[in-house]
């Protein structure tokens, strides 16, 4: 906290009277960088909305200072994960609900996220190795019970 107190030019019990900790001001930040970043597509079906979607969660968690925030996010805190990943959530429910609305049947936000984002993440977190477009388009068809092969 005290190095990003002297460059943004305040003192440290500034950032901590504002944050708390480390792990709050980073928790902020991802919220922050990851909300609204990428828009929720609507391509009048689901598989081409979570295709979609899956190909820009996958191009952002292919960028450095993505992961690097992400990286610093998740292991500030408990909590730090939660930040990385609540508006994802939320795009993906926003998807599912739309398709329920059209009369179509979708699966539910927890599995979508299980079988979507966990091993978008999981790629780009732990082993370095981002997914590309066409990956995450596989991923989809897992979700949606198509056969890959």
């Amino acid at each position: 906290m005290p190095v990003i107190a002297a460059r943004a030019g305040v003192h440290p019990t500034t950032m901590y009277r504002r944050w708390g900790s480390l792990g709050e001001l980073l928790g902020e930040v991802a919220t922050s960088r990851f909300s609204g970043d990428i828009v929720v597509p609507d391509t009048g079906t689901l598989r081409g909305d979570l295709e979609r979607w899956a190909g820009a969660v996958a191009t952002d968690l292919a960028d450095p200072d993505v992961l690097a925030l992400m990286r610093a996010t998740v292991g500030s805190s408990p909590d730090g994960g939660c930040a990385c990943v609540a508006d994802r959530q939320d795009q993906l429910a926003a998807m599912l609900e739309r398709e329920i609305a059209r009369g179509g049947a979708a699966p539910t936000v927890q599995r979508a996220a299980d079988l979507v984002l966990g091993p978008l993440y999981y790629r780009a977190l732990f082993l370095a190795e981002p997914a590309d477009s066409e990956w995450a388009r596989g991923l989809v068809d897992l979700l949606l019970g198509v056969d890959p092969r």
